[in-house]
């Protein structure tokens, strides 16, 4: 444990432990100082790196044993259905994705049904592939199909002819004879499908006008406000499922632990889970001390 993480620790302790005194007391705390800590909560772990270990969940593992289990050459789509207000959470399942999906000698096409996540898959194809696999090709290993409109709309053609909606990829080059699409007619030809998202079209439009119609698996990386609503899908209808920061910091562990070459890549899903830890950790114990603040002023006025 280095001296920084012991800082951070003592700091976050310190305080919780001055709150506590100041309630057992029956006194007041002033809310700029509960303001303070809780900012001191969220910056010191990021400046003063504090991860923990993660088991992968399940729902994540799945995900991960799916791709472990393909055979070389499988054909992936990847859909990027997020803004930047959902990356932070988002973007690092992406990221960790396509290494994973890439490291096993797999196809990827790139797609988004929102505008924004053309700008969000760019940061993966500017930040991971050439500086992890400058030997992958495009349209021989990967294709970017780009943001089309449309919605749900999309959805239902690409489940029956997905060249009618994509005849050329984001540069106009014809996505006809590609390798990275080599004998893919429609959604359901893929060996997996993830979309990474939240919003709407996301993961549920996916299942609802893809995975179900055409039985391709599926699986999500979602922000973790929106994983509730997919937990009902799971099993049957998606083989797996990445909520928030956790699933992304879940997923790393996984591939990291098994990729050595991989072993100090960033890893933005476990370092974002050290600050939103501590700042849990304060909130609960923020709560606690308010009802016991509530309930010791409550006794006294009962006695008075």
């Amino acid at each position: 444990m280095t001296t920084g993480v012991i800082f951070t620790l003592v700091v976050i302790g310190g305080a919780l432990a001055y709150f506590a005194w100041r309630s057992l007391r029956g006194k007041e705390i002033d809310r700029r100082l509960i303001f303070l800590v809780i900012g001191a909560t969220v910056a010191l772990p990021l400046i003063f790196p504090l991860e923990f270990e993660h088991q992968p969940s399940p729902l994540v593992e799945r995900i991960y044993e799916r791709i472990e289990a393909l055979p070389p050459g499988s054909q992936i789509l990847l859909s990027y259905d997020f803004d930047p207000g959902m990356a932070p959470e988002v973007q690092p399942m992406a990221d960790v994705i396509t290494r994973h999906v890439l490291a096993r000698g797999h196809r990827i096409a790139f797609m988004s049904l929102w505008a924004t996540g053309q700008a969000q898959l760019n940061q993966t194809l500017n930040n991971v592939i050439p500086v992890d696999f400058p030997e992958a090709e495009i349209e021989r290993d990967w294709v970017n199909l780009g943001f089309k409109a449309g919605n749900e709309g999309v959805l239902r053609v690409i489940a029956s002819d997905l060249p009618k909606m994509f005849p050329t990829d984001v540069e106009g080059r014809p996505t006809a004879g590609m390798p990275a699409l080599e004998g893919i007619r429609s959604a359901g030809d893929f060996d997996l499908v993830i979309s990474f998202g939240g919003g709407k079209p996301g993961p549920r439009e996916w299942i609802l006008f893809v995975a179900d119609p055409t039985g391709v698996d599926f699986a999500a990386g979602t922000a973790a406000v929106s994983a509730p609503e997919l937990y009902p899908y799971y099993p049957n209808q998606m083989l797996g499922l990445m909520g928030g920061a956790k699933g992304a910091a879940e997923y790393e562990t996984a591939f990291m632990g098994q990729y050595e070459q991989f072993a100090d890549m960033p890893s933005p899903g476990r370092r974002i889970m050290g600050p939103l830890t501590m700042a849990h950790i304060v909130i609960l114990a923020l709560i606690v001390l308010g009802n016991v603040i509530y309930f010791r002023s409550r006794r006294e006025r009962g006695t008075a």
